[in-house]
């Protein structure tokens, strides 16, 4: 099983899939297929209760858990990573891809036609089943979230509704059923709603992300789909803080940084490869792990990450063994990215219908597109272990209605008679004044 789930693991932490909690569905839903009970009371034990393991009693199929799903969120995560490499190549960058796979996905359940095809091709849905593929998601957040008892990671999704918006019971449902989303209704038009929603992602991320939603919220805005992760691990072998020391970072820039640098020296997983020195570091149990990849002197990081792909990462990992006295340094760092709007990124890698007035939400309701997709993402690392938080915000819009077309012959016109049989033209005229 270890083997089976390490590809995702390993990529998680490397680019930033560390994780939240799962809460349980608040709000009831109509048995009418079209809309949501309105409800302007949200549980309050909701965000209290969030980063608890609502779930620990549901059992985990873990048989269920697709790998080609699994492939499939591990090429979306080199892919949207590179695509921001080339969009801020000249500063830090740090996403949970998971977060960001995951909140589309919970779009995705409403998505039809080309939309929806976009998206699985963005996302690397094609060919999945999408019993597969929500199973998999089903039972991949729980397995995830109790991974380690020695690591503290929780996914947390909720769902926030317009009061009064009819929205479809089977898009809801489904979000409930396969992402243990909170579904919520709420007035937009409140003063503190967006605090209340940013109150649930300050929960769902042990306070590290306070605020994704500013106020207003625009009067078009009718649904919000949110993903919250956060961890917490403790180096399987922690760094001494008497060996850290001040030294020199050289920057991407070319500017030379001071930088508090750990070490240890000792049995390391180490490896090495074309272009490439990597270690793995263990959290906890040594389930869950951070890959260091350094590339050569004379490649610039950018061009290094341009070569990264799932086949170049699985060739990383193989090149690692324990090694016995690597001597091992690593800077104490703080980093925080975002809030990036991904729009743009997304609509890089093929799924720009979603977020234009063609888009097909038919799913969830009529004329409705992503708007913004949000993400922002904290991480630091320090000689007891590392911390970090993301979240995803999906917002969608209801689209303007679409003028109806109009003919109004209040100006001069032409008129034509004609027998569509033979196409002959009977009468021809034009109406120039009525006296």
């Amino acid at each position: 099983m270890k083997k089976r789930f390490s590809f995702l693991l390993c990529i998680a932490l490397t680019l930033g899939l560390l994780a939240g909690c799962s809460v349980q569905p608040s709000q009831t839903v109509q048995s009418d297929q079209n809309s949501i009970v309105q409800n302007n009371d949200i549980e309050k034990n909701d965000t209290e209760n969030v980063n608890q393991n609502t779930i620990q009693n549901n059992s985990v199929e873990s048989t269920k858990i697709s790998q080609d799903v699994i492939n499939a969120n591990n090429r979306f995560a080199f892919n949207i990573f590179k695509q921001l490499d080339k969009e801020d190549g000249k500063q830090n960058i740090f996403i949970s891809p998971f977060s960001i796979s995951t909140a589309l996905t919970m779009t995705y359940q409403g998505a039809a036609a080309s939309t929806k095809e976009a998206m699985a091709k963005t996302l690397g849905y094609i060919g999945i089943d999408e019993a597969k593929l929500n199973d998999s998601y089903k039972n991949l957040i729980p397995y995830l979230n109790r991974l380690d008892a020695k690591v503290q990671l929780n996914i947390s999704n909720s769902l926030w509704v317009r009061e009064g918006e009819n929205i479809k019971q089977d898009f809801l449902q489904a979000n409930r059923d396969f992402f243990n989303d909170s579904v919520r209704s709420l007035d937009f038009n409140q003063e503190n709603a967006p605090d209340q929603i940013n109150q649930w992602i300050s929960e769902a991320t042990n306070k590290k992300i306070d605020k994704m939603i500013s106020s207003p919220i625009p009067s078009d805005v009718i649904m919000y789909l949110i993903n919250a992760i956060y961890f917490k691990g403790d180096w399987a072998k922690q760094f001494d803080p008497h060996n850290t020391f001040k030294t020199q970072f050289e920057a991407g820039n070319g500017n030379t940084d001071q930088v508090m640098m750990m070490k240890r020296t000792g049995t390391v997983e180490y490896g090495q490869g074309n272009g490439f020195q990597a270690v793995r570091l263990p959290y906890g149990s040594g389930k869950m792990a951070m890959y260091c990849i350094l590339p050569e002197k004379d490649v610039s990081i950018n061009d290094f990450i341009a070569t990264l792909d799932p086949d170049r990462w699985q060739a990383i990992q193989d090149s690692i063994a324990k090694r016995d006295e690597v001597h091992l340094q690593l800077p104490r760092f703080k980093l925080e990215y975002g809030i990036k709007n991904l729009t743009g990124s997304l609509t890089a890698l093929g799924m720009g219908e979603a977020f234009t007035g063609k888009a097909d939400f038919s799913g969830i309701g009529a004329n409705i597109f992503i708007s913004r997709v949000l993400h922002k993402a904290i991480i630091e690392v320090n000689e007891e272990g590392s911390e970090a938080a993301a979240s995803t915000v999906v917002e969608m819009k209801q689209a303007l209605m679409a003028n109806p077309l109009t003919f109004s012959a209040d100006r001069p016109f032409v008129f034509i008679i004609a027998d569509d049989e033979t196409g002959t033209i009977l009468f021809m005229g034009k109406l120039y004044g009525i006296k």
